[in-house]
């Protein structure tokens, strides 16, 4: 439910144009707020409504010294008459390498207990802690009808199901679009529901217990216990509603403006049951390890308004989103795409986005040995105070048969800021912030 920006097969066509501008413009004008339609994948009705359209595409995600993941995706599109289409998509993607786990650095090595309580690992003296038990494969599948009812209404709904080792989600959406004046004129309202289970390796932690070290023990049995007393057997789940409404407003015949609102609310458990907390004396010493704990509900509200403009050889689009829930974390989003005809068949595209958070009100570093455990706490970076950017380039080319293929490569840097946090003693000679590095790459070919 990230891709606002979801075309819409009945609007209207831009005339009065030279026909490259014209092909450019119409294309454009297809952008509309079916925001709910879980694949994201643009709709284009072609003149020969029996045919599928498919796409594939590769994709490789990499961080600095941390997470791999490589991507399949596939997507495939049937049109029934001029008035309903069918959505399907697949993916595939494997996860590998080492997440900061969110203990901090020491001036010593360290120890830390593997989520399934068989085994241990040990970080280097003045190193990030990072958890290298982190593999997963996960398949998801979707499916989405559209409908058009009459030259003013048209619905969509569709299903979703993922699945990875130590989680599971299912989902249904639905929405419905309203046309006005001439159909320059877009309004839209979207629902979804998700219901995910979620069942960690070893078990669900205790919140806020202390993590049993093997070599603190002097026998496996007493080891097995406390370990055993840190966890929560059973396995637990967690509800989202999503309601979406939209407007999208073609300006001329070059510009239009889309604006949507979002309204999201998460209940049962919203937990990371692989990250922990350090928690340090007054010299920055860790002393103990924690398991984190989070809220059980979050509700967001999300702002998000983007302008599309047909130039004379490309087209561009400027978008801002703000985000913020009550857990006091609020975001800016500032992004554009601008692509770039070279002829008919070939054309690039440049990719910039900037991105800023504030952290999570649970949100801490560490904790300290002399104050009481609070109740909620979380060191998760992801969730702390943050800036990001995103540089990206893409080239794609249209093929005899009306095949196409594009490829992509995307540079992107998060750095992670202090939310104010007074760092005692030996932390202060470590980067307990550190930036992270990306690279994207993605091979697509559609026929």
């Amino acid at each position: 439910m990230t891709n606002n920006n979801k075309l819409d097969t009945n609007a209207p066509q831009i005339v009065q144009m030279e026909p490259q501008t014209k092909y450019i413009a119409s294309a454009l004008a297809l952008a509309s707020c079916g925001l709910f339609v879980s694949n994201g994948h643009a709709t284009e009705l072609a003149k020969n409504l029996d045919d599928w359209k498919v796409d594939a595409a590769l994709m490789y995600y990499g961080e600095q010294d941390r997470v791999q993941a490589v991507e399949a995706i596939g997507t495939a599109q049937k049109a029934f008459g001029d008035d309903s289409v069918l959505d399907l998509k697949l993916v595939v993607d494997s996860l590998t390498g080492a997440s900061a786990s969110g203990a901090v650095a020491q001036s010593n090595s360290q120890t830390f207990t593997r989520p399934s309580g068989n085994g241990q690992y040990t970080v280097a003296a003045g190193e990030t802690p990072l958890d290298d038990t982190f593999h997963d494969t996960r398949v998801q599948a979707n499916a989405n009808w559209s409908q058009v009812l009459n030259p003013d209404w048209k619905v969509n709904g569709g299903i979703y199901g993922s699945k990875e080792f130590d989680y599971m989600s299912m989902g249904i959406n639905a929405g419905v679009e309203r046309g006005f004046n001439k159909d320059n004129t877009t309004l839209f309202l979207g629902t979804a529901y998700s219901f995910d289970v979620v069942d960690p390796v070893g078990g669900r932690p205790v919140a806020l217990s202390t993590m049993a070290i093997r070599d603190y023990f002097t026998s496996d049995e007493a080891y097995r216990s406390a370990f055993d007393a840190t966890r929560q057997n059973s396995s637990d789940d967690k509800q989202t509603i999503d309601l979406m409404l939209g407007i999208t407003q073609i300006l001329n015949q070059r510009w239009l403006l889309q604006a949507n609102y979002g309204l999201s609310s998460v209940t049962g458990y919203l937990t990371d049951p692989y990250k922990v907390l350090s928690v340090v004396d007054t010299n920055g010493t860790t002393e103990n390890i924690v398991y984190e704990n989070r809220p059980d509900s979050r509700l967001k509200h999300s702002f998000y308004m983007m302008t599309k403009g047909a130039l004379d050889s490309g087209v561009v689009d400027f978008s801002y989103r703000y985000t913020t829930d009550d857990w006091d974390l609020t975001s800016h989003t500032l992004e554009t795409h601008y692509r770039y005809y070279f002829s008919g068949s070939f054309y690039g595209q440049l990719h910039l986005r900037y991105y800023q958070q504030t952290a999570a009100n649970f949100y801490q570093p560490f904790l300290m040995a002399e104050s009481p455990l609070p109740e909620f706490a979380s060191a998760d970076y992801r969730i702390g105070d943050m800036s990001a950017y995103t540089f990206g380039v893409k080239f794609g080319h249209r093929l005899a048969g009306g095949h196409e293929m594009s490829y992509r490569l995307e540079y992107y840097q998060q750095d992670p800021k202090n939310n104010g946090t007074e760092i005692p003693g030996q932390l202060q000679n470590y980067d307990l912030f550190p930036t992270q590095k990306a690279i994207t790459a993605q091979f697509s070919y559609s026929f």
